[in-house]
């Protein structure tokens, strides 16, 4: 994909809001789904969520903080069109006092309520978990995943993907002329998308969705990001009472 932050190309915005658009309108119109269908990023401070929002929509929609400060205090929202809006939350991993503040936001997030015709429905639908690729340390993620997500949403409505794969081999190996990984790290990012599940799984109890290995950065993989996104869109309404 081109990395239309970068190359700052004018095109970006409506490439990205026309992007499978036909499949998610039909979709959540089938399986009678409110909408916009809400989408959650969560996970650990530094792993690009914000990144990631602006390397989806082709455009910089959430400002990036710089080295080891978080830019995201609050959980934002923004849509990319009338069938799905995606929501930014602050990072975990900066101490156990803000740590337990940004919980607290998330849990409320995911437990608000939506009514329609007297029957309340869980306000978002999908959890996108994302990680660092260029770390192996998850116990940050671990811990979001157990103490705050999956006691706040079903676990089929959890997906996870790996971000920062151009640094996931601290740099080597990916092609700066191309914007994508060449064999040896191509290799690796299989491996650790692979490893991800089973430690996901020993540790919660979590089976998930081989994730996705992309570049917010370089714009790499965003395309597959979305085809993941759109591939777990609810095939119900996330009812709550």
């Amino acid at each position: 994909m081109v990395n239309l932050l970068r190359n700052a190309d004018p095109h970006g915005v409506y490439i990205m809001k026309q992007y499978r658009f036909q499949d998610i309108e039909n979709k959540i119109v089938e399986r009678r789904l409110l909408y916009p269908v809400d989408v959650l990023l969560v996970g650990g401070t530094g792993t690009g969520k914000s990144s990631t929002l602006n390397a989806i929509f082709g455009t910089e929609v959430a400002k990036v903080g710089s080295g080891v400060d978080p830019e995201t205090k609050v959980i934002s929202a923004h849509k990319i069109h009338d069938y799905l809006r995606f929501h930014d939350s602050a990072g975990l991993g900066d101490g156990k006092a803000t740590d337990f503040l940004h919980s607290k936001n998330i849990t409320y997030e995911l437990l608000k309520p939506t009514t329609i015709n007297d029957k309340q429905y869980g306000f978002i639908d999908i959890v996108l978990v994302l990680l660092d690729g260029s770390l192996r340390e998850m116990g940050t993620t671990y811990n979001l995943l157990e103490s705050v997500v999956l006691k706040s949403i079903e676990p089929g409505r959890v997906i996870v993907a790996i971000n920062q794969a151009d640094l996931a081999m601290k740099g080597r190996y990916w092609n700066l002329v191309t914007n994508r990984p060449e064999k040896e790290l191509a290799e690796f990012l299989e491996d650790k998308a692979n490893s991800v599940i089973h430690r996901l799984h020993e540790a919660t109890g979590l089976k998930i969705s081989k994730p996705v290995c992309y570049s917010a950065l370089y714009g790499y993989n965003i395309n597959a990001l979305m085809d993941h996104i759109i591939h777990h869109l609810p095939v119900n309404r996330r009812l709550l009472s």
